[in-house]
């Protein structure tokens, strides 16, 4: 016979599971306070260190053993990929879901491709977050919206597709060694386009700089021929 009043059970419905133990890795010291004051004042999780780079998070979740690492990834002093690299390399325990600013494919898939579990844009709602982490430390993967469409595109267009006429002319003058501002001026956009013409260009030719991809486009006659010796 269950002696348990209505109150009783319902309580003991809504009884919280294992708390998840965080680290918050980020730049920016008022996100990580902001993160911090987030999760530990919601039931189910702890913050159990900061760290303010890669370096900083590799050495820190090796010592505390956290359940999920909230990962940035651009940042001075060692980046966010090869922090999840290198995690990945020592065996960590840790679940690592990626939370940046930066949904562009040479950020995606160079974090997705080194161990992440997860990829989540800062513009998340507070419950989507506080869910991806639950999925994190399960072990499921949780990408926002936006960074699933992309790796959709990059299943249907690997790398190889073909360049198009104004990702050819942005790449030849980048092979010339101009700045994004000058090509900017002298084709008459943005440097927010240039910057998304190379973006595409490095996704199409499976590289992760500038001088990678003249030196693929190189090789695959794009630019005309062998390049410089």
């Amino acid at each position: 016979m269950n002696d348990e009043t209505p109150d009783a059970a319902d309580a003991g419905a809504d009884a919280p599971g294992p708390v998840i133990s965080l680290l918050v890795v980020d730049d920016h010291p008022v996100v990580r306070d902001g993160l911090r004051g987030m999760f530990d004042s919601a039931p189910g999780f702890t913050v159990v260190g900061e760290a303010a780079n890669g370096v900083e998070a590799v050495a820190l979740a090796v010592e505390l053993d956290p359940d999920v690492v909230l990962m940035d990834l651009r940042m001075p002093g060692g980046g966010g990929v090869a922090a999840i690299a290198e995690l990945a390399r020592r065996g960590a325990r840790a679940r690592v879901l990626v939370l940046t600013t930066w949904d562009t494919d040479t950020d995606t898939l160079p974090a997705i491709e080194a161990g992440a579990t997860g990829y989540l844009l800062k513009d998340a709602p507070r419950e989507e977050l506080f869910t991806a982490v639950r999925a994190a430390a399960d072990g499921r993967t949780v990408l926002s919206p936006a960074v699933a469409s992309r790796l959709v595109s990059a299943v249907r267009s690997p790398a190889g597709g073909p360049l198009s006429a104004r990702e050819r002319e942005v790449l030849a003058l980048v092979a010339r060694g101009t700045s994004n501002r000058e090509i900017a001026r002298e084709l008459f956009v943005s440097e927010a386009t240039v910057k998304t013409h190379l973006t595409h260009v490095y996704a199409k030719l499976g590289v992760n700089d500038r001088a990678e991809a003249v030196a693929r486009a190189y090789e695959r006659g794009i630019l005309g021929g062998p390049g410089p010796t």
